[in-house]
């Protein structure tokens, strides 16, 4: 079963700031990344700005596609009011399918403010509790939602369409 993890850290470097750890932690297979993006929303914006990261070893799974919708959902949609809320409503249903809902989008929402930043890690298999603490110590919270086998298979194949971009 794969997790969708996101560490929300109280400055907007924190996130950048974990990623040696996070590739530390993988390095000794305490955790397995199909797929990674941050976010980082310096004090002075009026947006965040993100980076998608893939799995650290090459291409990720899901690709831009997934994190564009998800980090909208997040971030932008606040900002275009209520005009494409109806359009906005059924995206946001279409990710309940896969283990993303309201309250996810909501929490993380609420977390990732002005001044904060925050990592999410698609994940294949993590040893929770030892990958848990090493974060904590950076001053990091845990948000997480878990997808199902089946839940995973479903956002896979909702954004195999979309291209991954080259790395190289």
């Amino acid at each position: 079963m794969s997790s969708l993890t996101v560490w929300a850290f109280p400055t907007a470097d924190g996130a950048e700031n974990a990623l040696a750890l996070l590739e530390r932690l993988q390095k000794q297979q305490l955790v397995s990344i199909a797929d990674a993006a941050y976010v980082t929303w310096p004090e002075d914006r009026k947006k965040p700005k993100t980076k998608e990261l893939g799995s650290l070893t090459g291409a990720g799974a899901l690709g831009g596609g997934f994190w564009g919708l998800l980090f909208g959902l997040i971030f932008l949609v606040p900002l275009l009011g209520m005009a494409v809320g109806a359009a906005i409503g059924a995206l946001t249903g279409s990710l309940s399918h896969v283990g993303i809902d309201e309250d996810f989008i909501a929490t993380v929402r609420t977390r990732v403010t002005p001044g904060t930043s925050a990592l999410f890690v698609m994940t294949d298999s993590t040893v929770l509790d030892r990958v848990a603490e090493p974060f904590r110590e950076t001053g990091a919270t845990l948000l997480t939602t878990n997808l199902s086998d089946e839940e995973e298979a479903r956002l896979r194949a909702a954004f195999s369409e979309f291209p991954v971009p080259d790395r190289s």
